[in-house]
């Protein structure tokens, strides 16, 4: 029994070929938007190199970038074979194709699920990335006048002003390393002196944050210095004060900005392209099935599958099964033939 079967007048089969051609055309562009993505992804992540370590989560970008290329180049063929299929005699050319053209398709686009389901490893890989690399720049932000970390300062900045994001994982991490350098510490001060001395490691470590990490809705004036000291400033409480500082942490907003947009296109782009899938095989069938009764303008039924879901893997294990005895025996042949 065929799964999912559907009746088609002439005029239903016209009207499922001209859409299948305008969808086929919009996944054209679809392709274009992913290899952009890929792309764009790609000049993100060498953008902010420096802001992660070292870790293997180019695939992504390239991945994208290849779907993309081959979304073009399927749904262009697609679109070619439904402009003609409009006419039963066109479909004759490409009656041999298209079952063809539906299974690569549908590989294309599990792949595409697969390309999604990739984006949500590549989050684990990009956090710990993006965790290693921003504790790296938070450490040097202090080294303006270091040969190679001179910029690290301006593009931590940068990146907090731009994601309304502060620290690593929150503000409180910048309480944990010297963000200002010694050159600008007064040393003859009795209190810097006594906090250098007072850290094992001679840091100067404070409750403070650098600019960047003042909030623009606040209020009132942004309190960087002395964060955690309530007495030090006129009706403050500092664990109530939600917008005085970024509270969310650099890491989270950049996996939120790069996750959301991968897997919301991906997925959307494979969601569109079944249903594209769907539509190209209910056509070949139903324009197989006019040619069987030969009357172009007869009714005819189109479906998913020819047999249930059972039936056909059966015959599609048998085929398999099939091909290995074959191979099976003319490698025999050969050894025979070489005896």
């Amino acid at each position: 029994m065929a799964v999912l079967k559907v009746k088609f007048t002439k005029t239903k089969r016209d009207k499922l070929a001209q859409v299948l051609w305008i969808l086929n055309w919009i996944s054209v562009v679809t392709g274009v938007i992913l290899f952009s993505l890929g792309l764009f992804l790609k000049v993100e992540i060498n953008k902010r190199g420096e802001l992660m370590a070292e870790r293997d989560i180019q695939y992504v970008p390239n991945m994208l970038i290849a779907v993309g290329l081959i979304a073009c180049a399927i749904n262009f063929l697609g679109g070619k074979i439904c402009y003609d299929c409009v006419d039963t005699t066109k479909f004759l050319r490409w009656k041999l194709i298209m079952l063809p053209y539906i299974i690569c398709t549908f590989f294309f686009t599990f792949c595409v699920l697969v390309g999604a389901v990739m984006c949500y490893s590549m989050h684990g890989e990009l956090e710990e990335a993006l965790r290693l690399g921003l504790t790296e720049a938070m450490k040097f932000y202090k080294d303006t006048d270091t040969p190679g970390r001179c910029f690290l300062k301006r593009t931590v900045d940068m990146l907090q002003i731009q994601f309304q994001c502060c620290g690593n994982s929150g503000y409180k991490d910048w309480f944990q390393i010297q963000w200002i350098s010694n050159r600008y510490l007064d040393m003859s001060h009795k209190e810097v002196m006594d906090r250098l001395r007072s850290n094992v490691e001679g840091k100067y470590l404070m409750d403070g944050v650098p600019f960047s990490c003042c909030n623009i809705d606040s209020p009132r004036p942004c309190i960087q210095q002395q964060i955690t000291n309530n007495s030090a400033h006129f009706n403050y409480e500092h664990q109530t004060e939600e917008l005085n500082l970024w509270m969310k942490g650099c890491r989270q907003a950049l996996l939120e900005y790069y996750t959301h947009i991968v897997q919301s296109i991906v997925m959307s782009v494979c969601l569109f392209q079944l249903s594209v899938l769907t539509g190209v095989r209910y056509l070949q069938t139903s324009l197989e099935n006019v040619l069987r009764q030969g009357d172009p303008n007869s009714e005819s039924d189109g479906w998913l599958l020819e047999n249930s879901f059972m039936e056909t893997a059966r015959i599609n294990l048998n085929i398999i099964k099939n091909l290995g005895k074959n191979n099976q025996i003319d490698t025999g042949d050969k050894h025979e033939e070489w005896v």
